[in-house]
């Protein structure tokens, strides 16, 4: 069975000013997730499911999905604000205006999924060479596999000018995710140096750090874990205004409870992505180059 790509599309872009999800970057306007979902089918994913927000949906089907699914199998579900949520736990966060985060966006798309999975970012830039190693791997296990996979990337290869970076920081063992630390503010100094500020304790990193950059391979047992940590999460959140249920901690729930493994692929891939407004032009110059070195077509879809 070919595995299917789910992409996480419905944050905000605070940091951004804009619906980055579906701003065009290529040189017929496609934008950063047509090349993710073209790298994937050419990597022998099968589907590919966006998750986003209802508010969002006409300008996401005129901008992207209605080219993508001209080409390929896909289709969308929407992240609500009470998906998932209680009576009581709808009221306790009336006053709550960003989402729940990206563990709460899986359990969204939890009903479209029927075979193993990989999760994205839907404004990073992963790399083809990636989509291959978890695609291959993905499309060798079958629904109940316990055994997941992630691949990791070179902290100084992921880190960004304009400003800074959230990145879950890892350590692998015998092949396998160890431990994975959500970094949320990870950012070049004065000095040049690499810092990770976590409640405003200043740590110096090297750069030679595998970190994740949500780049997860989950089978549909995974589920079962997901949703424990959430009801655990919206029970203790449910009045938070800003707290989000983050992939890279359930996940790591998954080893820590020996609810299974996540093997650990790798890339030495260079990132590019779309965190500030300053990001969109490198994008745009990073797609051409590759545009013109042959890595893309210079119109990617034929419809």
């Amino acid at each position: 069975m070919k595995p299917t790509l789910l992409v996480l599309a419905a944050g905000m872009g605070s940091r951004y000013g804009g619906v980055k999800q579906i701003d065009g970057v290529g040189l017929h306007d496609e934008c950063l997730l047509d090349f993710a979902t073209y790298d994937a089918m050419k990597s022998g994913f099968g589907k590919v499911v966006f998750i986003i927000r209802k508010d969002i949906e006409q300008a996401f089907r005129e901008r992207l999905f209605d080219r993508v699914a001209r080409n390929c199998d896909a289709e969308y579900v929407f992240q609500n604000m009470d998906s998932l949520l209680t009576p009581q736990q709808i009221a306790d966060s009336k006053d709550r205006a960003k989402p729940w985060g990206t563990t709460h966006a899986v359990l969204c798309a939890e009903k479209a999924i029927n075979a193993p999975f990989a999760v994205i970012n839907s404004d990073d830039y992963y790399g083809r060479q990636a989509f291959e190693v978890l695609g291959g791997y993905l499309s060798s296990i079958n629904n109940d596999c316990t055994e997941h996979a992630m691949v990791g990337y070179v902290l100084g290869n992921t880190m960004s000018r304009s400003g800074s970076v959230s990145r879950g920081v890892c350590t692998v063992k015998d092949g396998c995710l160890d431990t994975i630390v959500e970094n949320l503010k990870i950012y070049y100094d004065e000095k040049d140096q690499i810092i990770s500020d976590i409640d405003g304790e200043k740590k110096l990193l090297t750069g030679k750090e595998w970190v994740s950059m949500n780049l997860f391979g989950f089978t549909p047992k995974a589920f079962e874990e997901f949703h424990v940590y959430w009801d655990n999460f919206i029970a203790a959140n449910s009045t938070a205004p800003k707290a989000e249920a983050l992939l890279p901690v359930s996940a790591g729930d998954i080893i820590a409870h020996g609810k299974g493994i996540i093997k650990f692929f790798t890339s030495q891939e260079t990132w590019f992505g779309m965190t500030y407004p300053e990001d969109r032009q490198l994008v745009k110059d990073e797609i051409a180059k590759k545009i013109r070195d042959g890595y893309y077509p210079e119109k990617l879809w034929e419809k």
